[in-house]
């Protein structure tokens, strides 16, 4: 059966032409996906989620102004899309929680009259993933290979990170 008769008989609400319909249009989106992601995984969840999309739009289809192929295309780059900026805000909504915790535990210091080191303001310049592995080494006294085993990451990298990030803190406090 030939796709535009497929896809007719999709938006008239039979199942079966719209399951095969997506099964031959899976792989192509999936491997779309794989090029702009680089993640199986991430590439693998917007498929799916591009093949529901699709269930529950099929109707809106029409064929005139793309090919059936391009309209999934469009889906999965939207969900992308959106996929990317929700992480963004993400990651935003966490550093400003990150920073509202630090100005709280200032003012607690202050209330206290405890001095806050310069320090802590410095260390909360770091990104977490250079910030880790210098607490870990410098306060703690943990090994690079005991914080390579607990981070889950190569030796060398934590020497790289605890290194980079020491060289911050000296401009910082500087």
């Amino acid at each position: 059966m030939e796709e535009h008769e497929l896809i007719r008989q999709a938006i008239q609400g039979d199942n079966a032409a719209l399951s095969l319909l997506l099964q031959q249009h899976y792989a192509f989106v999936y491997k779309y996906l794989l090029k702009i992601t680089l993640d199986s995984h991430m590439s693998e969840d917007i498929a799916q989620e591009t093949m529901v999309k699709c269930i529950e739009k099929i109707r809106l289809y029409n064929g005139r102004q793309s090919k059936f192929s391009s309209w999934l295309i469009t889906i999965a780059t939207n969900l992308f899309l959106d996929q990317a900026r929700r992480k963004k805000r993400e990651k935003l909504w966490q550093q400003q929680e990150q920073d509202q915790s630090l100005r709280r535990m200032q003012w607690q210091a202050g209330q206290q009259n405890e001095n806050w080191p310069e320090v802590l303001n410095a260390l909360s310049e770091l990104q977490q993933e250079a910030r880790i592995p210098v607490i870990l080494k410098h306060y703690y006294g943990y090994t690079y290979e005991e914080i390579g085993h607990m981070l889950e990451i190569a030796e060398g990298t934590v020497k790289s990170r605890v290194h980079h990030a020491l060289k911050q803190l000296r401009k910082e406090l500087a």
